[in-house]
């Protein structure tokens, strides 16, 4: 089991959304044991058609545990988009300070977009992913996480087993994420789309490349990367300007969540990982962005996470805004030894970016600084870039 970051206050009620076997139950286990919680598991079929034929029962399942001797003060209820009617029920025992909630999910969609009760702003909001290096602590390996990904289960299996889980995993997503929510209509486009976005992670989102290569509209293009995001399967990486207006005029890069998932998706779960690739590195570029996007959920941070492209194809792989005096501009980079030429690159492309501090990130142990930039090791730079956060 692995101490997770993310640690939810038991003062007040909360949802914990994550993609599929993330451990949220698990981290809820830990937190709010049966002797601490009712546990209300929608993945029980016969439970669920219950609470979905007739979404009061709960009532009684609550005013049951209200009157038991043994009253428990929390009810956990997993999967909760499964039946989103249950949540009126859920904020009425709120409002009488009956009981708390932690409610889990893999799909907010249905929730965010079906007009559910989100209970008003009286139960917070959280999201789990993958394992970050933090969290793996001894048993991280880069090699490792960068070919088969950081979803708990994938440290305990075999090779074998490994490629078995992450085709299986890519499956199940399809058939009970996407059909039996009802999130699309028609499978086999969106499948499609699923290999392309893959096969294109952490590029430029191109909508009418998109529509094309899987014969849709580029609406529907647009629908299938909002299931991604509000499943919590991938998140758009916008375009970086002073400008709100500007930003919006150009597209976004999409990320997929884990690494695992991506090279399943994409075919590429067989071939070997080796350093001085174009492979490699593009392993390696998503691995950091997506680190510093769990981390900064688990840590709770509000910082707004952008790149920086000109006119002539020079970018920036990630500027981080703390706020709006606290810039990081971030080169990414898998060699093991720095190129003082790709350092004042980023220093001259990181002029346009008021108030930044410019950061160089490879598998260079040598820290270094030229110019106005600090060159780190990977851990290194993300240690520095959630110094005190924990």
């Amino acid at each position: 089991m692995f101490n997770r970051i993310l640690n939810p206050s038991l003062s007040r009620s909360f949802f914990l959304f994550g993609p599929r076997s993330t451990g949220k139950s698990t981290l809820l286990e830990g937190l709010l044991p049966e002797s601490k919680a009712l546990w209300i598991d929608l993945l029980d079929p016969d439970l669920e058609r219950a609470l979905s034929q007739s979404p009061s029962k709960l009532i009684a399942i609550l005013k049951q545990e209200e009157n038991s001797p043994q009253k428990r003060a929390w009810v956990v209820i997993d999967e909760i988009q499964k039946v989103p009617e249950l949540l009126s029920v859920v904020h009425s025992s709120i409002m009488k300070k009956q009981f708390f909630f932690a409610m889990t999910g893999s799909s907010a969609r249905k929730l965010k977009r079906g007009a559910a009760n989100l209970l008003g702003g009286r139960a917070s909001w959280f999201e789990l992913s993958s394992l970050t290096f933090i969290e793996l602590s001894k048993q991280f390996d880069l090699d490792f996480v960068m070919k088969w990904g950081s979803l708990p289960e994938i440290f305990d299996l075999s090779t074998e087993d490994r490629v078995r889980f992450l085709k299986a995993y890519c499956n199940i997503y399809l058939k009970e994420e996407v059909v039996a929510e009802q999130l699309v209509r028609k499978i086999q486009p969106f499948r499609n789309f699923l290999e392309l976005v893959a096969l294109q992670n952490a590029q430029i989102i191109n909508y009418s490349k998109f529509a094309t290569d899987c014969n849709v509209d580029i609406v529907t293009i647009q629908t299938y990367f909002e299931i991604l995001q509000d499943t919590l399967i991938g998140f758009e990486l916008p375009p970086f300007h002073m400008s709100v207006r500007k930003r919006q005029r150009k597209n976004s890069k999409f990320y997929l969540f884990d690494l695992g998932v991506t090279r399943a998706l994409s075919g590429f779960l067989g071939d070997e990982l080796h350093p001085k690739t174009s492979l490699y590195g593009k392993c390696f570029e998503q691995f950091i962005i997506t680190e510093i996007y769990r981390l900064m959920k688990a840590y709770e941070k509000d910082w707004k996470l952008s790149y920086l492209m000109t006119k002539d194809g020079a970018e920036i792989d990630l500027i981080i805004e703390k706020n709006n005096n606290t810039r990081i501009a971030i080169e990414i980079k898998s060699s093991e030894h720095i190129d003082e030429k790709e350092v004042h690159a980023l220093e001259k492309l990181a002029n346009d970016i008021p108030e930044a501090q410019l950061l160089f990130i490879s598998r260079d142990k040598v820290s270094q600084k030229h110019g106005g930039v600090e060159c780190l090791f990977w851990e290194q730079a993300l240690l520095k870039i959630f110094n005190g956060a924990g």
